[in-house]
């Protein structure tokens, strides 16, 4: 588990030189570790080297996790967000277990979180997943679309929409990434220049973190970089 210490350190500098080499203050850039797959040990080790937010692909299995680390007293420091599609019949269980949705792609799915958001709760923090690249098999709106479906998610009164999310198709052409990520930038500047008061760009991950960061974003959501390969295929196996 020392070596998760070590990639955490290795990953924030890599942050902190992105940031830095395109003048931007690196403390705006949040990181999140993606824990899918990933034992609660290994979450544990990352909570012990100052990591406290994580994100989970698939409801049940952050559920799972919740209740192995409840013991541990760290399950309520951590601030859980969700980062993979959401199925319909798990909106009340995400509405009440995650600090963070960053998938919301379509109404209906922004309405049950709200519904479902415990009254006492402070309102669940919510990213409009944007479908950049306009792939298929991919979920997020399209960029067109993303206006509509924010002025909706905006008025709910459970939500606080925080921001855009978007997961560009990889491509080794570094002209092509750049200017994927830089076209939701520009969707995140016009919708503040419309009031929103966003405050949040999740984009980049362990590949593609420094075209993300000097796109603008201020969260990237990297997993294999911390927690390695190996561990997440045995876990997958």
């Amino acid at each position: 588990m020392a070596a998760i210490d070590a990639n955490l350190q290795a990953v924030a500098a890599r942050i902190r030189d992105a940031a830095r080499a395109c003048g931007r203050d690196p403390s705006v850039v949040r990181l999140l570790a993606v824990t899918k797959t990933v034992p609660p040990a290994a979450i544990e080790a990352a909570f012990a080297a100052g990591q406290r937010g994580f994100g989970e692909n698939y409801v049940q299995e952050a559920l799972d996790k919740q209740s192995a680390l409840a013991a541990s007293g760290i399950k309520s420091q951590i601030e859980w967000h969700l980062i993979g599609p959401l199925q319909s019949n798990k909106t009340r269980s995400a509405a009440e277990c995650f600090d963070w949705v960053h998938t919301i792609d379509r109404e209906k799915v922004a309405r049950r979180l709200s519904e479902a958001r415990p009254p006492e709760a402070v309102p669940l923090n919510v990213l409009v997943q944007v479908n950049v690249s306009g792939e298929a098999s991919k979920s997020g709106v399209a960029p067109g679309e993303v206006a509509a479906l924010a002025r909706v998610v905006v008025q709910m009164p459970r939500l606080r929409l925080r921001g855009l999310m978007a997961i560009p198709e990889p491509t080794s052409d570094a002209t092509v990434q750049q200017a994927r990520f830089e076209s939701v930038r520009a969707l995140f500047d016009r919708l503040n220049e419309e009031g929103y008061a966003l405050d949040t760009l999740s984009m980049g991950m362990s590949e593609d973190l420094e075209a993300a960061v000097a796109a603008g974003s201020t969260m990237v959501r990297v997993g294999t970089a911390i927690f390695g390969v190996r561990a997440r295929q045995r876990a997958a196996a």
